[in-house]
Parts: structure tokens; sequence; C-alpha cells
């Protein structure tokens, strides 16, 4: 790691150290950041003109640190550490010697009173810092909390044990399983900050309230034995216990979120102090966890998506987009008008009646007063909101839009006839967009003069809750029309991975094999709704089954027929779909697919199906295998998902996705893979090329060629190389 963490300290007059820690760009406190703060408060406390201490571990903006300059109090610890510690790269700090060694005994130990300036970021291991302090004063919109559990660890520098000690149990509880930072305002209001003030005083009050404890004026409060916030034990059990059954119910697969209550009891039961070691043990075990490993990828791989060769690094600055057109209403359209709207864009929704367009325009109000409802927004809110919809039913609105995005439905000669009309009445800067979700945009341009201008904005249904927006584009897309698209998809709150062109583009072309796979152990033998409940423990939301449910019978085969068409060598044709089809069981909205479905959408099997699987098996000549009926749920998982893998080695392969790490926000963000295995492959190098290689070779040799490995994959595994290394460097993981 880099020596360029340091603390800086300043003594003034009125005998108040100033302790400023300095890391760019959001005070990470790595290892030397730490080290440096220990070696500054034991300088501080042995010095005779210091009285007290304000720590406001701020970036600064200015040389001198006690003119409380702006900038943020601390993101946390260094997370670009945890590779090094994980890889046995760096030294690991001794259990304890962060958050007993420094936290506890030199900072909150100190024979003087510190005050912590907060200001931007207090969040994680800036938090824990702060609460070591005897007192803190915090701006108003300062954010605070500890999101550790979002990497897959706990607090580990005494968060578990003083945060349910300065609110309460129930609200320490909250804020660290949910991973969601609170305002100054509110952590005045619980006790957690003991002042709100403006950033421009910010530093002089902390000076003063140092002053005021050293006189005891204002308390002197060790927060690791603070007990009057906490519940009586026989109470603060029974919070525990109920959190325990609300964790086990909404995330089975994760042991941290258990082992971050376990920490905090033990430091009820047993105090503080057996609470702060227990926690040290707890944070050592989890960082080395596969758990913490997937989730520190993806927060790396998530940052990573908005670096474009050819794009990003070509110095330009993204236009300002200040109106926006969508031609279509429908759900896709109606959509994302909506996530439009809520960041404050100006929308034309164009349909091609007054009927359509009324409907368009009901959905988009229905989803804001489906946040009305939630309280999520307010009812002065919508009605401001909503009136940046305009409708349309021709195209003289569009002269002034500089972004075009086309959602009608999926069909070749009505898209080439929008967009040779919108090329007519759009200024010659504008963005042309389409939503197709299958369809080579190249086909969809053929009849304009604008490819440079032609890109794909696919996004995932429903459209305004969905945090992935697929940036598809051709060899002719220019790269600033990609640039301006990738901001309007980070300003409207989604996460922009920049995909080639190609049939389904890289989500639906990496999981098209998904409901085939799964099709396929069903005609030999393996029961449905064994292999969804199998998926779904695996941690995706739904089952391949019920995915198709969902989406509807018609999507599915107009799909279908396009991966058919485009790679026929490995597409697994059934009749399951069609002949229940027939019998108008064409998904949820039929009330009857796959399952059947009541008023609240609760989805029941439905023994029914079993007659269409037999016809369907008759059908296609197959036998049933009897090995696949009684298939355990790691095989269905690994038959399921390794040849989604398998694909994803072929997009990759073919340059349609930059990097691995894009594929795995891609799969997380627009299909629910679970974000706690890292991502397709992430997942997938866990379980080695080799491994993965073998198995589909076994299959192919049993259940044909839908399974055979590509010749990516095929190279890849003869090396024993990753998955996800680039091409030059395929080193082993194994």
């Amino acid at each position: 790691m880099a020596n360029k963490g340091r603390t800086t300290m300043e003594v003034g007059a009125d005998g108040v150290a100033v302790i400023t820690l300095i890391n760019p760009p959001v005070n990470s406190l790595s290892l030397d950041v730490l080290t440096s703060l220990k070696e500054s408060y034991k300088q501080a406390v042995q010095r005779d003109d210091v009285k007290a201490i304000v720590i406001t571990v701020m970036e600064l903006t200015c040389g001198d640190p006690l003119s409380g300059a702006r900038g943020k109090f601390s993101g946390g610890f260094d997370i670009t550490a945890f590779g090094g510690l994980q890889a046995g790269k760096m030294e690991q700090p001794k259990p304890g010697y962060i958050s007993v060694e420094i936290v506890t005994d030199t900072l909150e130990g100190a024979r003087k009173p510190s005050v912590a300036a907060i200001d931007g970021l207090a969040l994680g291991g800036g938090l824990e810092i702060a609460m070591a302090c005897h007192a803190r004063i915090s701006t108003a919109t300062a954010q605070l909390g500890l999101p550790e559990l979002q990497l897959g660890i706990i607090p580990g520098f005494g968060g578990t044990q003083r945060l349910p000690r300065l609110v309460g149990l129930s609200k320490a509880l909250e804020m660290m399983l949910t991973s969601k930072p609170i305002k100054g305002e509110e952590a005045h209001a619980l006790g957690l900050v003991d002042a709100i003030v403006s950033p421009d005083e910010l530093v002089n009050t902390a000076r003063r309230w140092a002053l005021d404890i050293l006189e005891r004026r204002k308390p002197w409060v060790v927060s690791l034995y603070k007990t009057e916030k906490l519940e009586p034990l026989g109470e603060a059990r029974e919070i525990l216990k109920f959190a325990r059954v609300q964790i086990r119910k909404q995330a089975p697969n994760l042991k941290h979120p258990l082992v971050c209550i376990d920490v905090i009891e033990e430091g009820i039961i047993s105090g503080s102090r057996a609470g702060l070691w227990k926690e040290a043990e707890a944070f050592q075990a989890l960082l080395h966890s596969e758990t913490c490993k997937s989730l520190v990828h993806l927060f790396f791989a998530q940052r990573g998506v908005s670096k474009v060769p050819g794009v990003t690094d070509k110095g330009l600055v993204p236009r300002t987009v200040k109106k926006v057109a969508i031609i279509g209403g429908g759900l896709m359209g109606s959509g994302i008008a909506t996530a439009l709207i809520l960041s404050n864009y100006p929308v034309v929704l164009k349909e091609v009646n007054e009927k359509f367009l009324q409907s368009g325009i009901d959905r988009v109000k229905a989803n804001l007063q489906s946040r009305v409802k939630k309280g999520k927004m307010s009812q002065e809110k919508l009605e401001k909101t909503f009136s940046l919809l305009k409708g349309a039913l021709d195209y003289e609105s569009f002269k002034d839009v500089d972004m075009v995005i086309e959602a009608v439905i999926e069909n070749v000669a009505l898209k080439q006839q929008i967009f040779s009309d919108i090329e007519k009445y759009c200024p010659p800067h504008c963005i042309l967009a389409s939503n197709t979700s299958t369809i080579d945009l190249n086909l969809i341009g053929e009849k304009t003069q604008s490819n440079d201008r032609i890109i794909g904005a696919h996004f995932f249904s429903p459209a305004h809750v969905m945090p992935l927006l697929e940036i598809v584009r051709t060899q002719r897309t220019s790269p600033q029309v990609i640039m301006d698209l990738m901001d309007v998809g980070k300003k409207i709150k989604k996460t922009p991975v920049v995909v080639g062109n190609c049939t389904g583009f890289a989500v639906n072309r990496m999981f098209f094999p998904y409901p085939q796979a799964a099709t396929i152990l069903v005609e030999r033998g393996t029961n449905l709704y064994k292999i969804d409940r199998a998926i779904t423990k695996f941690g995706m939301p739904i089952g391949p089954f019920r995915m198709v449910d969902l989406a509807g019978f018609g999507v599915a085969i107009a799909t279908g027929m396009q991966f058919l068409e485009s790679f026929p060598e490995r597409c697994y044709k059934s009749m399951m779909i069609p002949l229940m089809q027939e019998d108008k069981r064409a998904g949820e909205a039929t009330r009857k697919g796959f399952y059947t479905y009541d008023n609240k959408r609760k989805a029941s099997p439905d023994p029914e199906v079993q007659k269409y699987v037999e016809k369907a098996r008759n059908i296609s000549d197959v036998k049933i295998d009897p090995k696949l009926v009684n298939l355990s749920d790691k095989d269905i998982v690994e038959m399921v998902f390794f040849p989604v893998v398998n694909e994803a080695c072929r997009v990759l392969a073919e340059g349609i996705a930059v990097k691995a790490a894009d594929l795995d926000i891609a799969a997380i963000m627009g299909m629910g893979f679970p974000p706690y295995r890292g991502g397709i492959m992430f997942w997938a190098d866990s379980l080695g090329s080799k491994y993965i290689y073998s198995r589909l070779e076994e299959w192919t040799k049993l259940y044909g060629e839908f399974f055979k490995p590509s010749a990516y994959l095929a190279e890849r595994a003869s090396k024993g190389a990753s998955l996800s290394a680039p091409a030059e460097q395929g080193k082993s993981r194994l």
C-alpha cells in the first residue's frame, strides 16, 4: 500500500490540538493513517501546552487545518487494503490492535478530552473513531453510519459496542443490519452527536466544547461504558432474538449479520471490553470469508464499470441533456419515463393514439402514487414531478429534444420506420436510443443516415426500479454519445454498463441458456418446482420457471426465436411452453403458467403442469434419466448455471463485454444474481475453470451439444487459469 495517508497536528493558543487526518479523496483510514493518528494522540497527551483535542479528519482544501476546511470526515477503513490482507500480501495487524490499542486505549482512554468535528461522511471506521471521542459536533447534512455489512464484515473498530450505547439497541441494530446512514439532524435527535452547527462554525465549536469538558461544564462521556440507553437485559435479549429471526428470513445464506448480532449480545451480557475482543476475533474471521471476498470484488467492480476504453479515456465531457422523448407508453416506456422525471428530466411521451397515450400517462402516475403510498414521496412532490411529463401523438414536439428513447414492441420493421422518422424531426445532436432487449442495432439503424448517434439504452423491468442500464454500442456509435448516455444513466440513479452489439447483448445473451437448461432437466425427470426451490435457495429472487411466468410466454417465445436464429447449435427446443399456450396458459398475466396465481399474485405449484411435461417429453423423444430424478440442489444449481457461465465466456471472448467484472455487475443488477456470490464470473472462478469444463464435458456426452464448453472456457481450463483474468495475463487462481 502506498504510504500516502497521514495526520497533522496544530496546537492553538487556546491549548486545543487539532488533529487532521489527510487521505484524499474520502479520508479512508489506511493502516498508516491509523498509526499516525495514534502517534499524534500520544504526542498531544504528553505535551504540556495541550489541554484538549479535536479530530477534524477532514480533506483539506487549504493549508490551514484550523480553518474548518470543507471536506469529508472519513469514509471508513481503506477497502483497497482488503485484497492485500486476504491474499496474505500485507501483514495482518494483531487482533485488537486497532479497536482496543488505538481506538479504545489511546483515543477514548486519553487523559485529555477529545471532540470529533464531523462534516461530509462519517462512515464505518470514521464513525467508530468519532464515537470513541468524548463528544461529537456535526453539520446537519453530514452522513453517519456503519455500512460494513455491505462488505461481508462487521464494524471492527468498536462500533458494535459503542453504537448501541449511544442510540439504543433497536436503532443500532437497524443502522448496522441495513447499512443505511443517517443525517446529522437525526443523529442529534438520537444522541449520537451532541450539537449541530454550520460548517463554518464546526471546528471552533468543537474546540470550545473540548475545553468545556475539561472545565466540567460539559459531560466527559466514555461511550464504551455508557449504559442508560441500553434496554434491560430481558428486553435486550428479545430485541436480539427478533433481529435474528428477521435476518434468517431475509438473508438465509448470510452468516455475517448473525455474527454481528452475537458480538453485540456478548458486549451486553459480558461487558463492552469482552464485546470488543469478540468483535476483533469475528472481524478477522469474516475478512477471509468467501462472502467478504465476493462483496469487496463487487465494490470495486461497480466502480470499474465507469471506465470504458476508447470512451472515458478520451477527455470527453458529457453534454447536457435537457429534454427527453420516449416513443411507446407501455410497461417499459412508462417505467423509463418515471425514472427520468424522478430525476427532474422533462419528458415527452409519444403514442399512436389517444387511448394508448392516456394508458401510458396513467401508468407513470400510478408508479409515482406507489411511491407516495410507501412514504418515499409527498403528494406535493408527486404533482411537481408529474408536471414534467407531456403527452404527444406526433413528432412536432421532438424538435428540441436532446435524446429519444424508443420503447415499442420487438418488431424490426416498426423500429426501422420509427428511426427513419425521428431522424427527420430531431435536432442533429439528438441521441437516438433504442430500449430493444435483443434486436441488432445495426438492423434498427439500417434506414437512417445517423448510425453514429444510434445506441442501445436497455432498461430492465420495472424500469424505474431495476438498477441496471445496459448501454449498447455498435462499431459506429460515437464515443461522445456513449459518454452522454452514461451520464444520464448515473443521473437517474442507474448503474450503466457499456457492452457491444449482438443478439441479446450481454445480460439476455448470457442468461438465455438459464431457462433452457432448467427445461432439459425437467424433460429428463427433475421436478420443476424442485428446480425453482434450489435456485432461490442459492440466492436468486425467483427460479427460472417462475421467471418465465413473470415475463409471459409470449415474450419467452419471441426472445427464444431470436436466439434460435442466432445460435441454433446450442439452443434447446422444447414444446412445453407452446403446448401450455394452446390451453390459454400464458404466465402470470393469465393467472396460469407453470404456477397458478391468486388475486395477490401468490404463486402455487400446479399438478396439471405434469401432463404438459409428459407431452413435451414425448415430442422431444427423450427418456427419463434416473440420475436426474433425485438431483441434489448443488447439481441443479450447476446444471442450470454452468451453461450461463459458458455463454458469459463467449460474450467475453467476442469482446461484447469490456471485462469480466462488468458481467458480474450486469448479472447481479439485471438478473438478480446473488451479490454475496460476487457475480457470475467471480462465482465461477471460485469453483475453478477446470471443474466447470469437466462437468460441461460430461453433460455434453450425456445430453448433447447444448452443454458443449466454449473454446474460451476450454483454453482457460487447459491452463488452469481464471475465467476473469485478461487474456494476456491468464494467471492461475486455482
